[in-house]
């Protein structure tokens, strides 16, 4: 139930933090939250709106192609709206320095022009400054590897307009260090991932700044060592959040549970990894300049093997799987879409909750007691009902 008057939204649910019949009244910013001494029957939830900070593509949309038209991004970003989305990072992989300026200013076009452009928080540029080897290097183009370059970082942010704000690497590299503590001084998030890093050397990027692990338990060989090795280096390392993929593709649910044990649910974020695919039909697909196949399972794999090359997952069904799969309450699931991923990206405004003062970004959504399935009913971006 929502009202609408003089550009205030009154919504009532039941808050997924607290089961608390409430009222939420919001413009721009959430202006207050009161409890209701007699909700009515069959409230549906309420929660901030879900922030996913790895978003490659959606609904056919690649954010990696600096020619992707700004209505068909417009468009996908309609399509994440609904599944409860209202924040989110465009992330811009490995490729060519020419590809990788092209795309962060063609998607900041998009965020400065667009009307769903303000649901576009910053970007996350996930490479090129990864492993090169195969396994950690993930469906990572081999021939754009290279090592961490902070002149390059600049020219991304000329091109961004200030707007990169987490920076995927792999710590293996000599530079790594040096160039994570110039990006943190700058405000940048760094996270580690696509790494064969050794523990000194995960260590000595921590020490430096980094403080988030990307997709941890993806993007690694098939096979390593049983200890020591850079997952368990990453679980085992408390200064740092971790990011999942929870598809129940990426991860099974035995590491699922065992490492958001480890990590705590403060420590652990969930994100899709979308890529392009995600919301359309199984077919083949390209990547940039990688050529993918979305299969019938909802995998979306390299069509010369069997890599990964990110996901077709959908936010509200990522919090499905979080409580089917790790069995996490719906509050668990809940705040590892929202305060955690707004703390571990930096995302101001979005780190109390359904809280007076914060973001008027708002989801109403209901859940399946049998299923867990999640349904999106509303979502509110800024105090504008966009779903």
């Amino acid at each position: 139930m929502s009202v609408n008057c003089l550009d205030t939204a009154r919504v009532h649910g039941i808050d997924a933090t607290t089961r608390e019949a409430i009222e939420v009244r919001f413009g721009t910013l959430i202006e207050g939250v009161d409890s209701l001494l007699n909700g009515a029957p069959d409230l549906p939830y309420l929660a901030p709106g879900f922030i996913d900070l790895q978003v490659n593509g959606f609904a056919g949309v690649d954010y990696n192609d600096p020619n992707s038209a700004l209505d068909e991004i417009a468009r996908s970003i309609r399509e994440l709206f609904t599944t409860g989305v209202s924040r989110f990072y465009p992330t811009v992989i490995t490729g060519g320095p020419a590809e990788i300026v092209g795309s962060l200013r063609n998607l900041t076009n998009a965020k400065e022009s667009l009307p769903e452009g303000p649901a576009i928080e910053g970007f996350h540029v996930e490479g090129p400054f990864i492993s090169p080897e195969d396994g950690p290097r993930g469906a990572h183009p081999a021939r754009w590897v290279r090592k961490p370059d902070i002149e390059e970082f600049h020219r991304w942010q000329d091109a961004a307009r200030g707007n990169v704000r987490l920076v995927t690497l792999s710590p293996e590299w000599p530079e790594a260090p040096a160039f994570i503590e110039a990006i943190v001084r700058e405000g940048v998030v760094a996270s580690i991932g696509h790494t064969k890093a050794t523990g000194p050397q995960i260590a000595a990027a921590v020490s430096a700044g980094a403080t988030l692990s990307t997709h941890l338990g993806n993007g690694a060989h098939a096979s390593m060592a049983r200890h020591p090795n850079y997952i368990w280096e990453q679980l085992a390392e408390d200064r740092l959040t971790a990011g999942f993929i929870v598809d129940g593709i990426h991860l099974p649910s035995c590491f699922l549970k065992v490492a958001l044990r480890a990590k705590g649910i403060e420590r652990s974020v969930l994100v899709t990894d979308a890529v392009m695919p995600a919301g359309c039909a199984p077919g083949p697909y390209m990547l940039g300049e990688v050529p993918v196949q979305l299969h019938e399972d909802g995998s979306v794999r390299v069509r010369d093997g069997n890599r990964l090359a990110g996901s077709a997952l959908r936010m509200n069904v990522g919090l499905r799987n979080l409580m089917t799969l790790a069995d996490l309450s719906l509050t668990e699931a809940v705040t590892m879409a929202t305060k955690n991923p707004a703390r571990a990206g930096r995302i101001a405004g979005r780190i109390r909750g359904l809280s007076p003062g914060e973001r008027g970004d708002v989801v109403q959504f209901r859940v399946d007691p049998a299923t867990c399935d999640l349904t999106v009913e509303a979502t509110w971006m800024g105090g504008k009902q966009v779903y």
